[in-house]
């Protein structure tokens, strides 16, 4: 009797309709869908979970085998619009209760944040470097949205910042139904594994003294190489640092990488210390804005997903060295991405065949999608660029970085957003 009446009520639970039933419940129905974990929530959100969703390792031969890919679901109500984050790297800050995207307020909106494929807890058993590509991800996305649009009956709005903005470009690209409206914060869409453009945008932004300023404190640190490495070799050591490269190279990089770090994330001129400062001061100042555990062997995978995506389709950039001629160790920086970023002992081919489907989509089919960059941030060399029929904008901040967000537009671009956005939801 006992078997009889548990069969009848998993049995009435299918006939319940999915917006009947509450999120634990529809979750624990769905077979893609383990380990469901209720976490602490911003008090903004009703719930939050996170989720292991089951994906293929390959969509064109899904016998290929599967991983589990971590999801964030922060629940508003059924059916109140949904805020689809289309994450570049680990999501471990979706997580935190004190986090909530900008959006979700601003639309009162539910929040679904996916963990990029091969990032955080979303790393297949064995890894295999050859299914992490822009369109395996995509259609990770595209099954999320499937699977909890089963559950929430509202309007969909995909994002992402920096990479994450480009994964939320190519998302729309392969799924342009998925959503009603696309988001992108800061995200570049590079056409190279070293663009090219970003070297022109770095001789250009700012005021000629601010960039003045920057290249004569680079040179004054190559000039103390001799004092420099002591103190780059004890830095390495206290934080536990291994290079693929030797040390002189590990200085001449951060050097290079210097300007564009220091643009990118909104740095002051009046900060950059006198090239007569102290050697203690000089280099206390520069692994601020440049740590040199940016090109650190990375040991527990976190950036390695991100450098071989840049090496093999999503692009990266390249340094100038004609301003230090004569400073630096090495010869040439053309490749460096193959010699001393990627996880794999091999050469990768940069295929640009994803970036010219996405560029295409977005001059010419693109509907509903709102691009903001800052007028600072390097990446912005590489923005992508929208039709401007459809319903679309792209919004440049004058003097902003890559933290550039629609909080900190100026009053009348923030204006423009929100009407822009307020329209997707009521289409």
């Amino acid at each position: 009797m006992k078997k009889l009446i548990l069969l009848f009520c998993s049995f009435f639970l299918f006939l319940v309709p999915v917006n009947s039933q509450n999120l634990l419940t529809f979750m624990k129905l769905q077979p893609e869908i383990v380990n469901i974990k209720e976490i602490p929530h911003n008090p903004f959100f009703n719930k939050t979970y996170e989720v292991m969703v089951r994906q293929y390792l390959d969509y064109s031969d899904t016998t290929k085998g599967s991983f589990l890919q971590r999801v964030f679901v922060s629940d508003k109500s059924v059916k109140s619009p949904v805020v689809f984050i289309t994450e570049g790297y680990g999501a471990d800050y979706i997580g935190n209760k004190q986090y909530i995207n900008e959006l979700s307020p601003l639309l009162q909106a539910n929040r679904i944040g996916v963990e990029h494929r091969y990032f955080g807890k979303s790393v297949p058993d064995p890894l295999e470097w050859k299914y992490m590509t822009v369109e395996n991800a995509a259609n990770d996305h595209h099954r999320v949205v499937q699977l909890f649009k089963k559950y929430y009956s509202g309007k969909w709005i995909s994002t992402g910042i920096s990479k994450g903005g480009f994964t939320s470009l190519a998302f729309r690209t392969f799924f342009p139904e998925d959503v009603v409206g696309t988001v992108a914060y800061v995200g570049p869409l590079n056409f190279g594994v070293e663009d090219g453009r970003h070297e022109v945008f770095l001789r250009h932004v700012g005021t000629r003294d601010c960039r003045k300023k920057i290249v004569s404190f680079q040179k004054e640190i190559l000039r103390r190489r001799n004092e420099m490495m002591p103190l780059l070799k004890k830095y390495a050591e206290d934080k536990k640092m291994n290079f693929f490269m030797d040390l002189n190279k590990v200085l001449d990089y951060s050097v290079l990488e210097y300007s564009f770090s220091f643009w990118q994330w909104g740095n002051s001129c009046e900060k950059i210390p006198s090239v007569t400062a102290a050697d203690t001061t000089l280099f206390n100042y520069f692994v601020k804005v440049i740590g040199p555990g940016y090109f650190a062997y990375d040991k527990n995978g976190k950036k390695s997903p991100f450098f071989y995506q840049a090496a093999l389709e999503e692009g990266y950039y390249g340094y100038d060295t004609r301003p230090f001629k004569g400073l630096l160790s090495i010869k040439n920086t053309r490749g460096y991405l193959n010699r001393y970023m990627i996880p794999c002992d091999y050469n990768i081919k940069f295929n640009r065949k994803v970036d010219l489907l996405v560029n295409h989509y977005m001059k010419k089919k693109a509907t509903n999608v709102i691009l903001i960059y800052g007028g600072n941030d390097p990446w912005t060399a590489s923005s992508a660029n929208i039709r401007s029929k459809g319903n679309n904008l792209k919004i440049i901040k004058l003097g902003g970085c890559h933290k550039t967000r629609i909080a900190n537009l100026p009053e009348e671009q923030k204006k423009e957003v929100l009407r822009l956005l307020n329209n997707f939801i009521s289409l």
